[in-house]
């Protein structure tokens, strides 16, 4: 086997392994555990979870502003994140408040305030 083949095929078994560690977590549980079967208090159990990985992704981004954890009111995207809570609450839509979060920080931003 040449030098370059060789490569190539490493090149390939990495990718493929790439693939599979990436594609095997998601399609094994979907495949295995259909929503039917589940009974129902795991069902109502996993329902949390969305909410959860949201809060563990925005959490820091909120509570930790400019490299150290602050609460107070000079924390621009705490001040955000009080107002778009209450729009997540009444539309139930992670798109809606995204664009709510983001226009109250380029607003803020624009006038001067943070």
């Amino acid at each position: 086997m040449s030098e370059g083949t060789q490569y190539t095929s490493a090149l390939l078994l990495c990718l493929l392994g790439s693939v599979a560690v990436t594609v095997l977590p998601k399609v094994l549980p979907l495949s295995f555990l259909h929503g039917d079967s589940l009974p129902s208090l795991l069902r109502h159990w996993l329902s949390f979870v969305p909410v959860a990985v949201m809060a563990a992704l925005v959490g820091p981004d909120v509570l930790f502003y400019e490299g150290q954890f602050n609460i107070s009111t000079s924390n621009l995207f705490l001040m955000v994140a009080l107002p778009s809570l209450v729009v997540a609450w009444w539309s139930k839509n992670y798109f809606l408040t995204i664009v709510f979060g983001l226009s109250l920080v380029i607003l803020a931003r624009a006038l001067g305030l943070y």
